[in-house]
């Protein structure tokens, strides 16, 4: 397994979003393109799943499982739904209508991007054996 790869990638992903948020903050993209949010989401998902990834697989890699798929999009699950529960409390204290409907679209697409972290990580980070034949 090549963590330091591992790292780089993730380290080059949270810079990514943080200049994709701070470009938002300056032109509204947020405002002028409606499918934003869930590419932002996407990428953040992406990021949280190969954030476990990395954490988890410290010791030993992590084995290209069922179960360790399941681990790492509930990881991802609990994160965006955290995440849901602060937009929802911000909402209510700035007066904004809940829009449940952005927020399971949210979800989603959390979901979606720790996918591509699993397969990202099983075809990517994960060491090709030597062909023996």
């Amino acid at each position: 397994m090549d963590k330091k790869k591992l790292l780089k990638h993730l380290v080059f992903l949270m810079f990514f979003i943080f200049i994709v948020y701070l470009l938002n903050l300056k032109f509204f993209w947020d405002s002028l393109l409606w499918y934003f949010d869930m590419g932002v989401h996407f990428l953040s998902g992406l990021w949280v799943g190969m954030f476990f990834l990395y954490v988890l697989s410290t010791k030993n890699p992590i084995s290209l499982s069922l179960k360790s798929f399941l681990k790492i999009t509930l990881l991802v699950l609990i994160i965006g739904i955290l995440w849901e529960l602060f937009q929802y409390v911000m909402n209510i204290i700035s007066t904004t209508p809940f829009d449940p409907v952005d927020s399971t679209s949210d979800v989603i697409f959390d979901l979606l991007g720790s996918a591509l972290s699993f397969f990202y990580y099983a075809k990517i980070i994960m060491p090709i054996k030597e062909n023996t034949i």
